[in-house]
Parts: structure tokens; C-alpha cells; sequence
């Protein structure tokens, strides 16, 4: 009888695609001693599935440290920041696959789950949850080591996609939409089927910078050179910032506080951001580094080209993690909080700047909020600028 049941459930397993292996908490010894291994019988059936974020229950979905502070970690991850202690959630229902020491990772945990992702979770100081355990989406997994810090990822078949697209690090709430997942043997296609807000579809930027095209020797010597073409034989541009998502924009210190705004008796062409020293700053969009070096009272300084028309400026850098000519996307860290320079304590000295002249910061970031205006501006070639 015993033997006549276990052929029966084979058969219920083996058709039962995706969620074969998380109905009895069967695993292999390599599914639990590796992080990056194809789920079986994921693509049986079809050779894609689709998963629709924007259905999802709110007790279906939880952000891993609801009070931490997230930000990309390259490639495709998450790091958050929050406090030493703190409890570990898991995004989705699901199995816990792994839950071991792996080295190069530390303390890490891999939980399938029946909508096809696998999330791993490590540099933990240790687990609540054990292989074979099922878990409910917000279930305390695992805790905070001392470094403060932890690290995300997703998978689909044991190859990592991007976080962010399943996920705003912003807002930590998932994207309202349906994307499907097509195997294509060592890696995985993502497609998007629906958005549910239409300003997701949107086209960006009213202008569009050509980024591929080379720097003038004169842009790559001098902080404050002018855009080529950027009006072109226009007598204004605009930049409507109400079109950005949050997937689109960045603050350039997360945790920052401002300690010295713009303009005053000194003239000052930014605003100062600190937090600690060799913290990580941030790209605000995506775009291409312009300047990268030292540069007078600047000390070490990052000028990155956006497509919208903007450039941004950040100083006083302990060091800098990309060079002239390197493309980066928001989110990315780009440098490392120091005082070289004519500066007095480690910060951020950070600059907003249009066809080489400085604006002030506030027309354009909520630094109370530490986020983008929803405005629209409109800048003219005679550098005077109106927002709306």
C-alpha cells in the first residue's frame, strides 16, 4: 500500500510543473548544499510560466527588513542596511531549500517558492528556519549579523535576474505587472506582458542626450564645460521629471543629511550630503561619466552626463569607483564619501548642472524627502529655468 502511494504521488508531482518540489519538501543533497541550481521540472510543461505581481494579496508579499535601507549591489542584487539583530522576512511563501554556511556568501538561506522564484538571503549571523521548513511571505528566516548589512537575490531556474525588476529599492513595493519568465537554457528571457500604470510606458526624457558620442578634450579637462548640442537651435528644453518612476531616479546618499545647502554669503554651487566616511554615493539616473579625477578644491570628483540634459557633480570623494567614459545606471555606486579637497569633514559635495552651469539642487530633489520633485522644467538657453 505504502509503495502503491508513493507511485501515485510521483505521478502528482511529476505534472504538477512548478510546484512539484515544494508540495512534499523533497530536495536533492545538491539543491540544499548549492545556491545556483535549476529548479526540476520548472520548464516541464512549457517552456515559460508567468507570475503577475499586480494580483498579489499583501500578506502574499513582504519586503525581507521592512525598516532597511536598500540599494542595488551589482549585478543584479540587493544590499540592505539596517541594524545588527534585526529579523530577515521572506518575500513569498515557499520552502526553504537551503540554510547553511557557504563560503564566499557566509550564513546563507534559498527559499523556492510556488510562483517559480527562488530568493536567497545571505552574510546573516544565523537562520530561524531550517531545509524542508515551509514559510509564509513576512516569517522571521534568519537574523542581522554585525555588519548591519543584508544581502538579496532572486532566481529563476538557479540563474540570478534583476531584482529590480520584480521590485522598486525606493519604495520596496513590487512593480505592478505581469512578466514572463522563457527558459533559454543558461540563462532566463524577461518579458513584460502588462504595466498597470500607464507613466511606466512612458517616454522619458522631452530630449534626449546622445551619450555614445565622444567628449571634446576640452569636456574631459574642464568641470564645467558646456553640453554640446544641447539646445540645438532650440531656445529651451524641458524635463518632466512626473514621467520618472521610481526605478528611474536615485538619491545620491540614501541615509544623507544636508549640512550645508546652496548659495549663502559663500556662493556655494551644491549641497552638502553626509552620512560616514567611505559611504557608497550614488548615480541619480542613468548615464555616462564625463569627468572623473581630481580637480582643484573639488578634490576627487565624478561629472556624469545624463540623456534627460542634466549633469551631476559629486566631490570630495575618498575614492572614485568608475572613469571617464564608463556607462552607469541609477542606483549605481560610483564613489566613496571622503574630504579630499578643500573640504573639513567627509561628505558628498553634490552638484546639478545644465549646459555647465549650477542650479540649485532643491528645484529639482525634496532633500527633507530624499526624493525627486514630480515637476516639470523647462530650462532656456539663457540659463534662466521655470518649473512647473
Amino acid at each position: 500500500m505504502q509503495k502503491t502511494s508513493s507511485l501515485i504521488l510521483a505521478f502528482i508531482l511529476f505534472f504538477s510543473g512548478t510546484f512539484m518540489v515544494l508540495a512534499d519538501n523533497i530536495f536533492t543533497p545538491a539543491e540544499t548544499q548549492q545556491i545556483s541550481i535549476a529548479t526540476p521540472g520548472l520548464f516541464a510543461k512549457s517552456q515559460s510560466f508567468s507570475v503577475n505581481f499586480g494580483n498579489m494579496k499583501p500578506e502574499e508579499y513582504s519586503f525581507p527588513l521592512p525598516v532597511g535601507k536598500a540599494q542595488k549591489k551589482a549585478p543584479y542584487g540587493m544590499l540592505i542596511k539596517t541594524q545588527e539583530g534585526d529579523a530577515v522576512k521572506s518575500m513569498f511563501n515557499g520552502t526553504v531549500r537551503l540554510s547553511r554556511h557557504v563560503q564566499g556568501y557566509g550564513r546563507t538561506i534559498v527559499i523556492r517558492h510556488r510562483n517559480g522564484l527562488e530568493t536567497v538571503y545571505y552574510d546573516l549571523r544565523g537562520a530561524t528556519v531550517k531545509v524542508g521548513q515551509n514559510v509564509k511571505a513576512g516569517q522571521t528566516i534568519g537574523i542581522v549579523g554585525e555588519s548591519g548589512e543584508c544581502c538579496v537575490e532572486m532566481m529563476v531556474n538557479g540563474c540570478v535576474i534583476n531584482i529590480e525588476t520584480i521590485l522598486s529599492l525606493h519604495t520596496h513595493k513590487l512593480h505592478k505587472k505581469t512578466l514572463l519568465f522563457t527558459n533559454a537554457g543558461k540563462s532566463v528571457k524577461i518579458k513584460t506582458l502588462t504595466e498597470s500604470s500607464a507613466a511606466e510606458s512612458e517616454d522619458l526624457p522631452d530630449i534626449n542626450i546622445e551619450l555614445d558620442k565622444e567628449f571634446t578634450s576640452y569636456e574631459q579637462r574642464v568641470v564645467s564645460a558646456p553640453t554640446q548640442d544641447l539646445f540645438n537651435n532650440k531656445s529651451s528644453i524641458t524635463i518632466d521629471f512626473r514621467k520618472y518612476t521610481e526605478k528611474q531616479w536615485s538619491f545620491p546618499l540614501p541615509e544623507a543629511k544636508v549640512i550645508s545647502q546652496f548659495g549663502g554669503g559663500r556662493r556655494h554651487s551644491g549641497i552638502d550630503l553626509k552620512t560616514k566616511a567611505n559611504d557608497n554615493i550614488l548615480s541619480v539616473f542613468d548615464g555616462i561619466v564625463r569627468f572623473s579625477g581630481k580637480y582643484y578644491g573639488y578634490g576627487n570628483v565624478i561629472v556624469i552626463r545624463h540623456s534627460n540634459g542634466l549633469e551631476t557633480l559629486y566631490s570630495h570623494n575618498s575614492k572614485n569607483l568608475v572613469k571617464a567614459g564608463d556607462k552607469v545606471k541609477c542606483g549605481q555606486v560610483i564613489a566613496l564619501t571622503g574630504r579630499t579637497g578643500r573640504a573639513t569633514t567627509e561628505h558628498c559635495h553634490f552638484e546639478i548642472r545644465i549646459n555647465g552651469k549650477y542650479y540649485d539642487p532643491n528645484k529639482f530633489f525634496d532633500f527633507t524627502k530624499r526624493s525627486l520633485r514630480p515637476i516639470k522644467i523647462t530650462v532656456y538657453k539663457s540659463g534662466s529655468i521655470k518649473s512647473e
